[in-house]
C-alpha cells in the first residue's frame, strides 16, 4: 500500500486531504480511486493512518481514516551522513540508499579532495532536489519521517558539531587496527544513540583532515581490507550500525 506524508492541519477529525504533487502521482500514476486504500503519516506527530479515498479532483484528494496504526519505521539509532562531496549525481543515489536504510540527516560536506564545485547558483536547487529524493525513499520504504539533507557544510563546521554526537565515526583507508565493531562495542544499544559517520569523496579524506577530525573527537575506524567506493561506504557503514544496534527484537 503507498504511503504518503500530509502535515497536521490536513488532518480533520477522521477525515485526511491530500494535497500538492501527491495528487498528480496518485489519481496519474498509480490510478487510484474511491474506495482505495493509501498509508498517510502525520510528519508532525508521527501518526500513520489507513484510509479511504472518498472523493478527489486535481487540486486535493479526501480520505476518511479507517485506521490508526503503530508504526516501527523508526529506530532509536539516530545516524548523521556527512558525505563528501563526490562527482556527478552519485549524491543522488547515496541520498536515496541511506535513507532506505534509516539514515536520520544528510550533511553533503565540501572536503579538500570534493571535485564537484557547487556554485551559489546551484547549491538551492541541489539541496532542493536532494530533499525531495529523500522524501521519495522516505514513502518507499515506509518510514515515518523525512530525513533532512542539509546545507552543504565544511569539515570545520564538522569539528564544532562532534561534541553533539555519542559518537562520530570517520571511515579511513590507512586505518588498519580500529575496527567499527570495537568502537560499536562500548555503545548502549537500549538507548536512544546519535552517531555521525564521516564518508569522503573520490579520492578520501587528507591526512590534514583526519588529523583535524580526530582532535576533536572523532573516531578513525577501518572497514576492511578492501577499498569501498564513496558511494558504497557511508551504505555500508548505516547496514553495519542497524543491524548490530537497531532493536530488531520490537518488530
Amino acid at each position: 500500500m503507498p504511503k504518503f506524508f500530509v502535515s497536521q492541519d490536513q488532518i480533520n477529525d477522521d477525515e485526511i486531504e491530500i494535497n500538492g504533487a501527491d495528487v498528480n502521482h496518485i489519481i496519474n500514476v498509480l490510478r487510484m480511486k474511491e474506495s482505495d486504500r493509501v498509508n498517510i503519516c502525520d510528519i508532525n506527530s508521527k501518526n500513520n493512518y489507513t484510509a479511504e479515498i472518498i472523493t478527489y479532483n486535481n487540486e486535493s484528494i479526501k480520505c476518511r481514516i479507517v485506521e490508526k496504526k503503530d508504526s516501527k519505521g523508526e529506530s532509536n539509532i539516530y545516524i548523521t551522513l556527512f558525505q563528501g562531496l563526490p562527482k556527478g549525481d552519485k549524491m543522488e543515489l547515496i541520498i536515496e540508499k541511506n535513507v532506505e536504510l534509516g539514515i536520520y540527516e544528510v550533511a553533503p560536506v565540501f572536503m579538500e579532495r570534493s571535485i564537484s564545485k557547487v556554485d551559489e547558483k546551484t547549491k538551492v536547487k541541489k539541496q532542493q532536489k536532494w530533499q525531495k529524493i529523500s522524501e521519495t525513499a522516505a514513502k518507499q520504504s515506509g518510514r515515518d519521517i523525512i530525513p533532512k539533507v542539509n546545507d552543504i557544510i565544511n569539515i570545520k563546521n564538522i569539528c564544532n558539531l562532534i561534541n553533539s554526537y555519542d559518537i562520530v565515526l570517520l571511515a579511513y583507508e590507512e586505518e588498519t587496527k580500529n575496527t567499527l565493531k570495537e568502537e560499536l562495542k562500548r555503545l548502549d544499544s537500549k538507548k536512544d544513540i546519535k552517531i555521525g559517520i564521516i564518508v569522503g569523496p573520490e579520492g578520501g579524506l587528507s591526512k590534514e583532515e583526519v588529523n583535524m577530525l580526530k582532535e576533536y573527537g572523532a573516531k578513525v575506524v577501518t572497514l576492511g581490507k578492501r577499498i569501498l567506493r564513496t558511494e558504497t561506504a557511508g551504505v555500508a557503514l548505516t547496514s553495519i550500525i542497524m543491524y548490530e544496534l537497531d532493536a530488531w527484537e520490537d518488530i
